[in-house]
């Protein structure tokens, strides 16, 4: 009966585990680079969907990571469909176990928004690029059990496609996409000091005149569409469909 030799046993011994683990961590701080771990904080998930259209990112984590594809980025790159053009840049990131648990989840504090292993979902800041990365996949196995463990996390990212997302970090780089890219309209509500909304007869809130979708959304029409369905070539005034921001497909 085949069986391997008791007398020797390189799979149980916890030092030589660490020995492993210390040079990995080691090895990804001399030749890595250090990107910000973020977590996503579910705000409203919707259990039939799997999904949080309010979905919030409110902290920061600066974590060593190694680029694995170093010769670029991989997936679609810049694809053009009917949608328009779209940016498919992925790469695959590698992150130290031991030191996911010692920067993101201290002590099995779970009051970050993540689990003890990296989330599909969350984000990761590339300082090289300027650029946030959305992780879709996590290998919890890319280094098959060296020494009987496991060292690291080979996290598949791709570029993160912002859809209006509350960005309060604390990191300026990162709050800026969403003053740059978000196109909703409540941020722009006229407040007291206090914060306190000031509203409309009517119980809406009252928005700033320099709010224009257009400002975040190039492909975005509303005053066009508000001019061509107000003003009749025979200078009559339509006025069937309401174009504004806060009721885009209402009729007046």
């Amino acid at each position: 009966m085949p069986t391997v030799n008791h007398y020797f046993n390189n799979f149980t011994n916890s030092m030589e585990q660490n020995l492993v683990e210390d040079l990995i961590i080691e090895s990804i701080r001399i030749y890595g680079i250090e990107c910000l771990y973020i977590p996503r904080t579910l705000v409203k998930e919707d259990l039939l969907f799997g999904e949080d259209v309010l979905s919030k990112f409110d902290t920061a984590y600066p974590i060593e990571m190694y680029v694995k594809s170093v010769d670029g980025f991989e997936g679609d790159g810049d694809f053009l469909s009917k949608f328009g053009l779209e940016i498919r840049d992925q790469m695959i990131l590698t992150m130290s176990r031991r030191r996911f648990t010692e920067e993101v989840y201290v002590d099995g504090d779970d009051t970050v928004g993540t689990t003890d292993r990296p989330n599909e979902g969350d984000l990761i800041y590339f300082p090289l690029n300027n650029k946030l990365f959305e992780i879709k996949f996590v290998e919890h196995e890319a280094i098959f059990y060296q020494m009987g463990s496991l060292q690291t996390y080979d996290i598949t990212c791709e570029l993160f496609e912002y859809s209006h997302e509350r960005l309060d970090t604390g990191v300026a780089a990162i709050d800026a996409i969403e003053t740059a890219q978000s196109g909703d309209m409540l941020a722009f509500q006229i407040t007291d000091e206090a914060g306190n909304i000031f509203n409309m007869e009517d119980g809406s809130g009252m928005v700033q005149e320099n709010y224009r979708i257009e400002d975040t959304d190039n492909a975005a029409n509303n005053e066009f569409f508000t001019t061509q369905t107000t003003d009749l070539t025979d200078g009559s005034d339509s006025n069937f469909i309401d174009w504004t921001e806060s009721n885009p497909f209402g009729e007046l």
